[in-house]
Parts: structure tokens; sequence; C-alpha cells
């Protein structure tokens, strides 16, 4: 069976097929567009889309072969949610801060401004010059009004009637929020990745949060997490050490390439976090920027680090085999069709 890999390598997407035993076929397309995030389509399997500084959101039906606008092209979109019960709503997020959604799959838009009255004067963005950003953003697979929303470097906030109101930073979460993922299944379930606080959860849909943090040691810097498919308290996160270096210009260790510092943890159920090797380099000297999950396939975990490499498990993390291609570049994710 052949898998297609689908990366926001920055500058365009690179896009691979390799089926297992045979050599794999790596091309860079979109390279006259400023890729910002790709997500896979929740339904449709062939579906994939991409938000771009540049021109909006795109959206492919054919693998990521051939890519149409689909609207907000006057935005600088950064993040992107589909709801599985209705994938013709998808919210995305922007740079200056901001919610848009469309019902119809792209037709029409509008924004959610209530989500503007959220900013406060502390916010800001440590990555890249000028106003803060929502990186994260994620909405229940069953009810597409509930959606949760994170703003690097700012809070992370939830909404329960489709962003016409909002609570307050939510307590228990990062407010530098790099990742979050709702479960595939699970209405309940929840999951952060963050500077500082590096992984938390949720277990009631969004609206408590603990932040586990037995086992992590000094990784303190999470970047990227997931959900088992069929188990939602067996979960996945990445992190390293919040070590600022000097001649970084205080750059965190993470996005430090070939020192990252960086590992893969899981967590089931109550249990600690538990440092994840079987055939990783130990430790990572690139940070996994994406950690993916496959629906109806237990056990299965896709690591796409920021050089490129991809690495796989099909134990749920116990044994890796790094895959026999490159990427050249995750920033900051990938999607697996």
């Amino acid at each position: 069976m052949t898998t297609t890999f689908i990366a926001a390598s920055g500058q365009g997407i690179t896009r691979a097929e390799w089926t297992p035993g045979s050599s794999a076929r790596v091309e860079k397309l979109l390279t006259d567009s400023s890729i910002t995030y790709v997500l896979n389509d929740p339904v449709e399997a062939n579906t994939v889309y991409a938000a771009t500084r540049d021109r909006g959101v795109l959206k492919s039906v054919d693998r990521g072969c051939t890519w149409t606008s689909i609207g907000l092209a006057d935005q600088v979109v950064k993040s992107l949610a589909v709801c599985r019960a209705d994938p013709n709503v998808i919210y995305a997020g922007t740079k200056p801060p901001a919610l848009f959604v469309t019902h119809d799959g792209g037709k029409t838009w509008s924004e959610r401004e209530s989500f503007r009255a959220l900013r406060r004067s502390f916010w800001f963005t440590p990555a890249e010059p000028g106003d803060p950003y929502v990186m994260g953003l994620a909405v229940s697979p069953v009810d597409p009004n509930r959606v949760v929303a994170g703003v690097e470097l700012g809070g992370t906030f939830l909404t329960e009637d489709g962003g016409l109101t909002w609570s307050r930073h939510k307590w228990g979460t990062s407010r530098d929020c790099h990742s979050l993922r709702w479960h595939h299944t699970s209405s309940d379930h929840v999951y952060q990745a963050g500077g500082g606080w590096p992984a938390a959860i949720s277990s009631d849909g969004g609206r408590r949060w603990k932040q586990p943090l037995r086992g992590l040691g000094w990784s303190i810097y999470g970047m990227a997490c997931a959900a088992d498919p069929a188990d939602p308290s067996l979960w996945y996160a990445s992190a390293a050490p919040l070590m600022i270096l000097p001649e970084m210009k205080k750059m965190p260790r993470g996005h430090v390439e070939g020192e990252a510092n960086a590992f893969i943890f899981r967590k089931r159920g109550s249990g600690r976090w538990e440092r994840l090797g079987g055939g990783l380099p130990d430790p990572l000297p690139h940070m996994a920027y994406s950690l993916v999950t496959v629906p109806g396939s237990p056990g299965v975990l896709y690591a796409g680090l920021s050089n490129g490499d991809v690495w796989h498990s099909s134990d749920y993390g116990d044994h890796w085999e790094h895959l026999p291609f490159t990427l050249e570049r995750i920033q900051f994710s990938m999607a697996v069709l």
C-alpha cells in the first residue's frame, strides 16, 4: 500500500509517495507560496488542506498533486481545523490573531470577531517579527461548534457555540501554544503541546485541563502531540529541555538543528511519561515538529523531524523505522494519507 506524506516546508510543500520495499517519489510543490500548515481531511482520504501566508487556504482532492484556493486570500493563515462530523465546517486561525469559519467547504467565510476581543497587551510571538498568531486549532469530532484555539504566545481558549463567545485562558494549558489535537473520535479528549508546560490534556471536551509532568525530566519545551485512535488515554508528545543558547540569540534548544536534544514521550492513562527509544536517536538531534496517528490503525505513529526525516512505529512507539526518504524540511506540520 502506498502512503503519501505532505509536509509544510516553509516555501512550498514537500510531497512523498512511498510503498514499503520500494524507493519513494519525492517532489516539491507550491514553491511560489509560503506554506504555514497542512492538514488532511478527517473523512475524505484523498483530500488535504494547506494554510498559507499569501494565498489563504488551499485544497487538494488528489492527495496533494494539484491545489485550488478556497478563500481567505487576504489573510495570513497559520492554522486549520476540519470537523469530522461535518467536513464542510473548517476553521482558520490567522496572524494577527483572529478566527474565521466556513460552513460550506470554503465557498464563504465569516470572522468570529469576538476572538479579537481576547487579545491582551502581553501577547507576542517569540518566533517571528510582528503580531502573535493562532498556532493551535482543534475542533470536536462530533460537535462543529466546540473549538479550542491557542495563540503563540498568548493563551488557550474554548468556544462551545462556534466562536460567538469564548472562555478566558484555560488554566492548566500553556500560553505558549504549539499544537492542539482533538482525539479522532472521542468528544472528550483534547491534547496540547507548548512551551514551559510541555503537555496538557482535557478529558471533558476542553473545559478543564491538567499537565502531567512525571517522567518528562527537564524536557519542558513541548512541540507536538498526538493520541492513539483507539485509546484516548494513550498519547504522545515531543519535547526538549528549555535551554537557551546565547549564540542562538535566545532560541530554545529544541529549534537548534543538529543539537535539539529532543525526545518523544508516551503516556498511558495515569502512568508516568515514558521516553521512547527502540531505534530512535537518543537524543533526537532534530525536534519532532509533527506527530501523526492514523484513524483505524491503533499503535501506528509517525514522527516528522524538523530536518525532514520521517520515523515510523507500528507498535505504539516501542520500535521505530527510519523511512528511506526525506521531506527536506518540516515547518511545522505533516499530513499522512
